[in-house]
């Protein structure tokens, strides 16, 4: 019988079939448009977030539950945060799924942790230019680009540029303009540039000989302005100016347009420099609240339809300028570290006029305080950090 009882128990055991591995959890974005880029980038000493409702689209996060599936960092009302160390240098799934009242799964969406050495790239010299609009205008976030390369194992970085702060700083360079679109940067030619007043400018890129029509000409501005090289690194924040008034009806057309000039930009700079390599920052949210908007626009832009633009750029982005790293043309998920609650501008004024209790709103829609220019200045610097570790 012993005998027996073997030969059952082997048969049973050659028999068996391993169990199938699960079939992933599908990713779909639900009636919350929930949306993550493919990669975040992180690097020890630097916070990183995911800011829930900067990742979807509803009215009020609040009435959602948001839950994340990640070995690292640690989930919060808000958002995820994650302060990594050099032991946690590597890659490491990210899931977050939203949940409605009744506790189903309404949304998921999977990302990728990447965390880089905090000497990645040391001592190396590199350039990076910087381009954008208001928003770089304001020289916060690339001197916090800067700053951060000043610590111990960074690349010696050099940051190019016509613009820079008042006073003309010899080492916070961009080309950072004002009201000023992906179709400006590419287009618009007045005679005055590079340096020039500022209201009167044209895109830094173009050039004019003789009688010849007026043209973009990189390797020029390279030469003027980089010793001749084509930047290390470019970064292009874009698409409030190009979209702020779009309506459900006319965002697509003005993304389409906005589109064409990003894509001329990004030829310019890849015949000038193939190894140079291209950031695109996704599009940062605005404030959180109604608030801001009324303050700077009164009744002309409500903070629902500029997020609703928003959040469809970043779509947009992702689908378009995804999965085109052979072209070294890489995502800088800068929208999803920015907190757009405590980190924008705010004002401290009685509630009413007939009380004197005083509270805080949020005073400017889509321009950061320098704390959230900082959070984007993180976000560029850890991309640059993964670039270098790849090299």
């Amino acid at each position: 019988m012993r005998h027996l009882a073997a030969l059952l128990l082997l048969t049973s055991t050659l028999l068996r079939v391993p169990a199938a591995e699960p079939e992933p959890a599908p990713l779909f974005k639900g009636e919350v448009g929930l949306i993550l880029p493919p990669v975040i980038h992180a690097v020890p000493g630097v916070e990183m977030n995911v800011y829930f409702d900067n990742v979807s689209l509803v009215v009020n996060p609040a009435n959602y539950i948001f839950d994340v599936t990640c070995n690292r960092g640690a989930q919060q009302t808000e958002r995820w945060t994650y302060a990594p160390t050099e032991k946690d240098v590597g890659q490491f799934g990210f899931t977050l799924e939203v949940r409605d009242q009744s506790n189903a799964i309404i949304a998921r969406a999977k990302s990728m942790i990447r965390v880089s050495s905090a000497d990645a790239g040391k001592g190396a010299g590199k350039s990076v230019l910087i381009v954008g609009d208001s928003l770089t205008a304001a020289s916060v976030y690339s001197q916090q680009v800067f700053d951060l390369c000043q610590g111990e194992g960074n690349p010696k970085l050099k940051l190019i540029g016509t613009r820079g702060p008042g006073g003309g700083s010899e080492v916070n360079r961009h080309e950072g303009y004002g009201g000023w679109t992906a179709e400006r940067f590419a287009t618009k030619y007045t005679g005055v540039a590079r340096g020039g007043p500022y209201k009167e400018c044209g895109s830094p890129f173009i050039y004019k000989d003789g009688d010849a029509e007026p043209q973009l000409d990189f390797p020029r501005y390279c030469r003027e302005f980089n010793d001749g090289k084509a930047p290390d690194f470019v970064t292009i924040l874009l698409g409030c100016n190009d979209t702020f008034s779009s309506t459900d009806d006319t965002i697509e057309e003005r993304i389409d347009r906005m589109f064409r000039h990003y894509e001329t930009l990004l030829k310019m700079i890849r015949e000038a420099g193939p190894e140079t390599q291209i950031g695109c920052l996704l599009l940062v949210p605005p404030a959180a609240t109604q608030d801001a908007f009324g303050a700077n626009y009164r009744s002309g832009q409500t903070r629902w339809q500029y997020k609703r633009n928003q959040h469809r750029v970043v779509e947009r982005m992702l689908e378009t300028f995804g999965n085109r790293e052979a072209e070294n043309i890489f995502l800088v998920p800068a929208n999803v570290n920015l907190d757009c609650a405590n980190n924008y501008p705010k004002r401290t004024a009685p509630a009413n006029a007939r009380t004197d209790i005083e509270a805080a709103r949020l005073n400017n829609g889509v321009h950061p305080a320098p704390s959230g220019y900082r959070q984007i200045g993180d976000s560029i610097y850890c991309w640059i950090k993964s670039r270098l570790a790849a090299k």
